[in-house]
């Protein structure tokens, strides 16, 4: 009985980090700014939907009116109309197809950069926004993917092997994918030390909030979630059990007042989320 309640007290620490059970919702304010962050894979760009993905997202987007926009896997191709920004930062790379990271804000941009990691097509982005007498440096990241679909199904197709190959394959892709989002994760962690704004990172972490990589990256950051989120906080289309592998970490010195997720708009095979924000 001492053992089971000791394993049940360490495990409350955690629970937070999987589940709420109620959320925030603080009374609204002049001063307040909603940030949105979406992977929106490429928009659909090889028709792995069978709809207008990007007319769908655009009119998601529309309605929900986030005053700062963090895209992940963006894709020029799209043509998305969204000039209701009319400050943005896009980094794109890639040679046949073109992939990368974009800011929109309605607030001025006065600074932007990136951050490409080594022997990786993932990178950060950056922009330095200024809003009303604030600063504020806005980071978007995508890490390395593990590289294995919703279903887990593309680890078998094709491959005659037994079930031990199998998991080794599954092992060592896990286990190269982690070593490079720890490389990106000290990138990030150096790079935003050297900051003096107040600090908002959205993204694709790849990665759960029991990770070291997600330890890494949030370090005195409040994670908007556990602020103000309910119920898992699903943020990847994974149909085994509720993934959170998508973030918005806000400063310290940020109260959060809100927190969304929409795993029930099926536009990609992440999910957006969204906070509102105030200045403290």
């Amino acid at each position: 009985m001492f053992l089971s309640g000791l394993v049940l007290l360490m495990g409350i620490t955690f629970i937070n980090k999987f589940y709420k059970f109620s959320a925030k919702d603080l009374p609204e304010s002049e001063n307040d700014f909603i940030v949105m962050s979406y992977n929106v894979r490429l928009f659909n760009l090889f028709d792995w939907i069978s709809k207008d993905v990007t007319h769908e997202i655009q009119a998601f987007i529309n309605d929900k009116n986030p005053d700062i926009l963090c895209i992940q896997e963006y894709s020029t191709g799209a043509n998305i109309d969204l000039k209701v920004y009319t400050h943005r930062y896009i980094f794109m790379q890639g040679n046949k197809i073109k992939t990368g990271q974009a800011i929109f804000s309605k607030f001025p941009i006065i600074n932007e950069g990136n951050l490409v990691f080594p022997d990786s097509n993932n990178n950060v982005i950056f922009a330095d926004i200024k809003k009303g007498k604030d600063i504020i440096r806005v980071y978007n990241m995508q890490l390395q993917s593990i590289k294995i679909s919703p279903d887990v199904n593309e680890i078998s197709e094709n491959i005659d092997v037994i079930n031990q190959q199998k998991s080794q394959l599954v092992i060592n892709r896990i286990s190269v994918a982690f070593k490079k989002q720890q490389q990106q994760a000290e990138i990030i962690k150096n790079h935003k030390k050297e900051c003096e704004y107040p600090i908002i990172i959205c993204g694709d972490m790849n990665n759960s909030p029991f990770s070291y990589v997600y330890r890494n990256i949030k370090g005195n950051l409040k994670d908007t979630f556990e602020e103000a989120g309910s119920g898992f906080g699903k943020t990847y289309n994974f149909k085994y059990y509720p993934v959170r592998i998508d973030y918005i970490f806000a400063d310290a010195k940020m109260k959060v007042k809100r927190f969304e997720n929409f795993p029930e708009f099926e536009n990609s095979d992440h999910y957006p989320l969204m906070t509102r924000l105030s200045m403290e």
